[in-house]
């Protein structure tokens, strides 16, 4: 059964999932309904999210390597792979999705940080206040069973970028921590940055 996580809330994926080795971390989200403007107006450009997975040592990031995006679809440790990059979000379930093999990921790394970005936000004038429906789900990939979601419910406007969550061993066992937090990071390089 899934469990329906709020803001800053941990759950164990290890404990209740016996066995668990890799799981599938869906992000999903919806442009919300814009105004066409008036009748000269340029037809608004589709909003391009963009799904990352940041791999931290001891906390931080450690080389730009460590960092799974549509520029880098596969970790070279083979632990962490982006499955490619929506450029719409249009249709229903996951937008992008990112497989995580949790029982061959080096012991060097502790935590897995998840973001979603708007591609060219600035320059677009984009913001997450412009989307709607925004969800980070884990799959156990054995059997396709949702664990865990965590739909994000607050206005997020005039932010360009998004922590979602972020995937962490303590004590021997694999949490997630539902964490939903906007910024203003135009990109991903400077939402990497934040980890060094």
């Amino acid at each position: 059964m899934s469990i329906s996580l709020q803001k800053g809330q941990k759950v164990s994926l290890s404990k209740d999932n016996a066995g668990l080795s890799k799981v599938i971390i869906g992000l999903g989200w919806d442009e919300a309904k814009r105004s066409k403007g008036g009748f000269f107006a340029p037809k608004p450009q589709p909003i391009d999210c963009d799904a990352s997975a940041i791999l931290l040592q001891n906390g931080h990031l450690m080389a730009k390597e460590d960092v799974v995006y549509f520029g880098n679809l596969r970790h070279a440790t083979g632990t962490v792979q982006h499955m490619g990059d929506n450029l719409t979000g249009a249709g229903d379930g996951d937008d992008e999705q990112i497989v995580v093999d949790l029982a061959s990921i080096p012991a060097v790394y502790d935590k897995i940080v998840l973001v979603v970005n708007i591609y060219q936000a600035v320059e677009r004038r984009q913001h997450f206040g412009m989307i709607q429906n925004a969800f980070i789900r884990l799959v156990d990939a054995r059997n396709n069973k949702e664990m865990c979601k965590y739909n994000l419910t607050e206005n997020y406007s005039g932010m360009t970028a998004m922590v979602f969550g972020e995937v962490y061993r303590y004590s021997g066992e694999w949490k997630f921590n539902a964490i939903g937090q906007g910024t203003n990071d135009p990109g991903i390089g400077q939402l990497a940055n934040r980890y060094i």
